[in-house]
């Protein structure tokens, strides 16, 4: 960003980092409220709405290009009223706007998002996303855009408002307004299998080429078939391990490649080639959270040490970078720092050599190929695994546990190095929605590989959203610098009650099970379409836009009706409470007929319908301490997606009324539910076995 100092302007007292960064930008920016969009209305101009976040490259790109340069931004504000969103903190106004982008140009959107739109009902009639301060690579220079696109809004008002009532349409048609007829079957789970089955990349994992993105719903989809009986149109056939194994193997790669961050932990936000080599450096929080869970379950099924340590050091940098001294969970780092792309992580053969012993340096250089041409800028190496552990030892004739050693310490001196150098920047700026998906993904690590240290973070985490962000039985969506503001989303609260779930299969609280259920009747009261069923990703409260989602794919993070019916079909066979059941099930029915058309694009909701077709498995341990911990162990031991076990201690003070009636008269008890057939209490730690053992579950 340019040091220039400019008056500031209407962003100045935003919380928001991206909105702050351009704060003292010549362009009169204002934030999206109700005074911009009356301005806009009195003065009959357009509105230019750029949406963007604080760690998107070209985002920085494009600031520093057009909105730093005076006479760009004089010619902003002649002929507009120009708003600039955090589309973290207002993800309702990007999934709108990115639509419409999609509707306008018939191409995928991106960041920044840069849209016109009417005054009057913010409809849009032009948009693009980065456009270059000069005419370059075929595309205009921006300047020219917004004369272009001022001229047009004055000269051709009735072609604009004809377009803008198709495009408004074109909006509404996405929600369904029927419920369909339909028996949800399997038609969907085998489709998607065949797409997944078709794209995924046999040499590099993953699906398709590049740009690759994780997607962590498709690999947790595929991997629940491990263990799990495949649901055909037949009924249950036998176990396709190898669609888990596909997952396993794409989760191998990842870690060995790139996008990883071999030397700090945690994973990057995708692979710019097909073989997951060199990053785009951001990191986001959502992304590692769902992640952990797929490292750690995978570490469950193949006990491969790789998935074990990855998990281990995703969940360290998440506590040494991520969590702030009040609890809560950082929003991302940038991919940039001292303004050049991955700087932070690049290294040079001269400082590696410095930095280690002979020893060290010869095991780090065949390891991460520092012996062949530099892959990063021409001149430096970005360190991703070129030699794998048993190529090492018999190139080097070295023993596994003398190179595991000289590794350990090469990665060890390198990081303390590198700690020395300028850090990317850190959106400091706390989301209730992405806190629960990190939540969730410490609660399930510290569950599944037993680190005290990571339930310990979590329940920092959702300590500090409940004091912080939880205000009149409300959340709210957003906080830094001791401000919470915005309200919160469908995302926030479903993302917020799945990781409560996650936490109460680590340690049992009372009060959490509590605020799961204030969460739950909230998403009932003022998100669900009572008519034919489905989540709104906004409140019934939340202002008037010209559209409102009810998101029902896949994006970069699950769709918000994908773990809904994941939260309320746990929570209503816990509690036996129908009127979960019923919601969760009209969730799948109203988004039937998307699932069809796009299967693959529908990964958390392919999970739910594998989770209706073969109900899950609730099983609700009663007693005390050594037995309870014992019986736990027990039912947590194998990877089993469809399983949930809630360990209650005996002394526990009141409870919902369906599980206050299972109680224990001895030393422990295990209640076993299938769906909504329960068998008798079990007693004997023989008997937990032969059930766990008969069990379609794992």
């Amino acid at each position: 960003m340019s040091c220039k100092t400019n008056p500031q302007n209407a962003l100045v007292g935003e919380t928001s980092p991206y909105l702050l960064q351009h704060a003292r930008n010549p362009v009169a920016w204002h934030p999206w409220n109700e005074a911009a969009l009356k301005e806009a209305r009195r003065e009959d101009k357009p509105i230019l709405l750029s949406i963007g976040y604080s760690s998107c490259h070209w985002c920085h790109v494009m600031a520093h290009e057009s909105f730093d340069d005076e006479s760009t931004a004089e010619l902003m504000n002649k002929l507009f009223i120009n708003i600039k969103v955090d589309r973290e903190e207002r993800p309702d106004l990007d999934k709108i706007y990115q639509l419409a982008h999609q509707f306008l140009t018939q191409r995928p959107g991106g960041w920044p998002l840069t849209m016109f739109l009417a005054p009057d009902d913010h409809t849009p009639f032009f948009g693009g996303t980065y456009f270059p301060n000069q005419p370059r690579h075929g595309m205009p220079a921006f300047s020219q855009i917004l004369q272009s696109v001022a001229d047009a809004y004055r000269d051709r008002r009735r072609d604009i408002r004809d377009q803008n009532r198709s495009v408004r349409e074109a909006l509404q048609h996405l929600v369904p307004d029927t419920l369909p007829d339909e028996h949800i079957t399997s038609k969907p789970l085998d489709e998607a299998k065949k797409q997944l089955s078709n794209e995924f990349d046999r040499q590099n994992g993953g699906f398709g080429d590049a740009p690759k993105f994780p997607h962590p719903t498709n690999i947790d989809y595929l991997l629940r078939y491990h263990g799990l009986p495949a649901i055909t149109t037949e009924g249950i056939a036998s176990d396709e391990k190898n669609l888990a194994m596909a997952a396993a193997f794409t989760l191998g790669k990842m870690a060995n490649g790139g996008i990883y961050d071999q030397i700090g932990g945690g994973f990057y936000r995708y692979s710019v080639d097909a073989g997951w080599m060199i990053p785009h450096f951001e990191k986001m929080l959502y992304d590692n959270g769902l992640l952990l869970t797929l490292y750690a379950d995978t570490w469950l099924i193949t006990r491969n040490p790789l998935f074990q340590r990855v998990a281990f050091d995703t969940g360290d940098w998440v506590i040494r970078e991520m969590q702030s001294p009040e609890g809560g969970y950082y929003s991302a780092l940038d991919a940039d720092s001292e303004g050049e792309e991955g700087k932070f992580y690049v290294w040079s053969t001269e400082e590696v050599r410095k930095l280690l012993t002979k020893d060290e340096y010869r095991v780090v250089c065949h390891r991460f190929g520092l012996d062949r041409p530099p892959n990063f800028g021409g001149k430096g190496w970005h360190l991703h695994v070129v030699v794998n552990a048993e190529q090492l030892t018999r190139s080097l004739d070295l023993d596994e546990v003398t190179v595991g050693r000289l590794l350990a310490q090469a990665r060890a001196k390198l990081f303390v190095a590198r700690e020395r150098r300028v850090h990317p920047y850190r959106d400091e700026k706390i989301l209730t929605a992405w806190n629960g998906i990190m939540i969730k993904g410490m609660a399930d690590a510290g569950r599944i590989l037993k680190e005290a240290r990571f339930i310990r973070s979590a329940d920092r985490a959702l300590a500090f959203i409940r004091e912080r962000l939880w205000r009149d039985g409300r959340l709210l969506a957003t906080y830094k610098d001791g401000r919470a503001h915005l309200s919160a989303y469908l995302d926030d609260y479903v993302f917020m009650i799945d990781a409560v779930l996650a936490l109460l299969q680590s340690r049992w609280r009372n009060e959490d099970l509590d605020f799961a259920c204030q969460l739950a009747e909230v998403v009932l009261a003022q998100f669900e379409d009572t008519d034919v069923g489905g989540f709104y990703f906004t409140a019934n409260d939340h202002e008037s836009l010209i559209y409102r989602p009810k998101p029902m794919m896949d994006e970069a993070l699950p769709a918000g009706n994908g773990i809904a019916v994941r939260v309320f079909t746990r929570l209503g066979y816990l509690l036996g409470d129908i009127r979960y059941l019923q919601s969760a099930e009209r969730i799948l029915r109203v988004g039937w007929s998307s699932i069809n058309q796009f299967p693959h694009a529908h990964g958390t909701l392919l999970s739910s319908i594998q989770e209706y077709l073969l109900p899950i498995q609730v099983i609700l341990l009663r007693g005390r301490g050594e037995y309870l911990d014992k019986w736990l162990e027990r039912c947590q031991r194998d990877y089993s997606p469809q399983r949930v076990t809630f360990a209650i201690p005996a002394n526990v003070g009141t409870l919902p009324m369906a599980l206050q009636e299972r109680t224990s008269q001895g030393d422990i008890v295990a209640y076993l539910c299938e769906g909504h057939q329960c068998c008798g209490p079990i007693t004997e730690f023989d008997a937990l076995e032969k059930a766990l053992g008969e069990t379609t579950r794992g």
